[in-house]
């Protein structure tokens, strides 16, 4: 792939100018000078009516952002991804968790092999599997069937299954489901506590079975689990590992015919659609599994054939970079409308921040500009009483990304239509504010007097003018669930490839690893070491304490 300078390239140079020119001009003034503006910046893909009107810009502005994804090459791009090249270059790694989602006889292919045979190998497994332990026909070392089951992983390998299992909590009918990731042993602790031994399944999940805080946990899972059982071979019944390394799966007493396996191309933080998502299917039932895959496939098919200004993971992309690098706003809320999606933001942390947090280009050299803004959030209407109040009257604009859906996923439908209500509102008061002639005329017709309005007005104030965009579904179901998640993920993509970044690598999340491998024996006072003051001082607190 080649690299791109964003700064010194021709689009760039226009939207500069474009920005200066817009930032006096308001959202709503926009809104009053155009009354096709929502039709113009919104596109409805099946279930998913997407709604960019509530960004900070206009035609001109989105025809120059489509100029720069051109001048980019985000369709080369796209296009190499799909046809299975090393676009991870410093792995030299093909990226295919598309793959995972695509028909049995579609074709991907991995240095010239097609790799369908082999995903639906291991789908055909999961299927199998799965709907052996739900309907009972897979015991546990009791004769009892299975109740639950714990997923034991971390990163990529616990939180998009922990993420899709709980969104789908209420489609489920199968196991029900608890997460380990913390090398925190209170993690595991916690859910030992709650789960019975004699009908609860362990999934390790672990590309090279080597991962310091899974193994930990796994192990410890393992001691629990004999203990409770008194059988030595009721392992082999109650524990599956997700892994490519058998050698070591074996060795924990793990059975080949209770390991799945993956690929080099699939990265872990797109892992789900893979057997990492066992968990999902265990939990959701496997119709609600294929689901989710078909879904996030819808996804795949659209960023491939639509138009840039008709295709909904491109346009989100753009207006992100419009916002990071010409607007200079460094940050990015999430806010599902959805108790279900409460782990959604802590899922987009790792796969946006991991991919393209990086000041490193593909020429390897730093890069001039700036790359991924932080990700955060938590479900409305929680966050309302959190932090909305930074969102509306912070010296910060951080745009906003609204998820909502039609239909309510329980009995409480009053409950969902105020639920509702308040995303629609919220959206509606970044953008237009609250000016100091609205905040008086209130007051006024409040009966506050003169003086004490001339006191609270300034406090009443909302600039407003803060962006934002809705994804709204008609519903929350596992098929709309992949798109949304799909979407993302190739949003993140579309921005590295802008970025010059490669967004499929994490040396990052190295060095941290690195150097508590070197902390870890000092600590537990098999060795010695040297550190920086601070870091000795820390170890040796640590030890006068422990």
């Amino acid at each position: 792939m080649n690299s791109f300078d964003l700064n010194s390239s021709t689009a760039a140079g226009q939207l500069s100018k474009l920005a200066a020119k817009l930032k006096p001009q308001s959202i709503r003034s926009m809104f009053q000078s155009d009354p096709d503006r929502v039709v113009r910046f919104s596109v409805e893909l099946g279930d998913l009516y997407f709604d960019n009107s509530k960004q900070h810009i206009d035609q001109e502005v989105l025809k120059s952002l489509i100029d720069l994804a051109k001048e980019a090459g985000v369709s080369e791009a796209l296009k190499a991804q799909f046809s299975g090249e090393k676009i991870n270059v410093t792995e030299n790694r093909s990226v295919l968790h598309m793959a995972l989602r695509a028909g049995r006889n579609e074709h991907f292919s991995v240095d010239g092999e097609n790799v369908m045979p082999q995903v639906y190998e291991v789908l055909d497994q999961m299927e199998t599997f799965t709907k052996k332990v739900l309907s009972g026909e897979l015991k546990s070392f009791s004769g009892m069937q299975f109740t639950d089951v714990v997923n034991i992983g971390i990163g990529g390998s616990d939180l998009g299954p922990a993420m899709v299992a709980k969104a789908l909590e209420s489609h489920a009918g199968g196991l029900k489901a608890h997460f380990v990731s913390n090398v925190d042993g209170a993690d595991l602790a916690s859910v030992l506590k709650v789960v019975p031994a004699a009908t609860t399944l362990f999934i390790i999940v672990s590309k090279t079975f080597t991962t310091q805080e899974t193994l930990a946990n796994a192990l410890a899972a393992r001691a629990w689990f004999k203990g409770k059982a008194n059988d030595d071979e009721a392992v082999s019944k109650h524990f599956i590992a997700v892994s490519t390394n058998s050698k070591a799966v074996a060795e924990f007493g793990i059975a080949p015919t209770q390991t799945f396996g993956f690929w080099e191309w699939v990265g872990g933080r797109y892992s789900l659609w893979s057997a990492v998502g066992l968990s999902i299917a265990l939990s959701s039932g496997w119709q609600n599994f294929r689901a989710l895959l078909d879904g996030a496939k819808a996804m795949d098919v659209h960023v491939q054939v639509a138009p840039f200004d008709e295709n909904i993971p491109v346009l989100s992309a753009l207006t992100g970079i419009w916002n990071r690098n010409f607007l200079n706003y460094s940050s990015v809320g999430v806010i599902p409308y959805s108790q279900e999606l409460s782990r959604f933001s802590a899922y987009l942390q790792q796969a946006d921040m991991e991919s393209n947090g990086k000041y490193v280009g593909r020429d390897g050299k730093k890069v001039s500009h700036s790359t991924g803004p932080v990700i955060w959030g938590e479900p409305g209407t929680n966050g309302q009483h959190a932090f909305f109040q930074l969102l509306h009257q912070g010296t910060d604009v951080i745009p906003v990304d609204f998820i909502g859906f039609v239909k309510p996923t329980s009995q409480f439908t009053d409950h969902h239509t105020k639920l509702m209500a308040n995303c629609f509102a919220q959206a509606e008061a970044l953008m237009n504010g609250k000016s100091r002639a609205e905040v008086d005329q209130q007051l006024e017709k409040n009966g506050i007097s003169d003086e004490n309005r001339i006191k609270i007005a300034p406090f009443k104030v909302f600039e407003g003018n803060r962006p934002s965009s809705m994804l709204l579904f008609k519903e929350l179901n596992a098929f709309n669930l992949g798109m949304l998640i799909a979407l993302y993920e190739h949003k993140i993509f579309v921005q590295g490839v802008i970025w010059n970044v490669f967004s499929y690598d994490q040396w990052g999340v190295e060095l941290g690893k690195e150097l508590a491998s070197r902390i870890l024996p000092v600590l537990e006072q098999k060795t010695k070491g040297q550190f920086d003051d601070s870091t000795q001082a820390l170890i040796d607190r640590f030890l006068e304490l422990n």
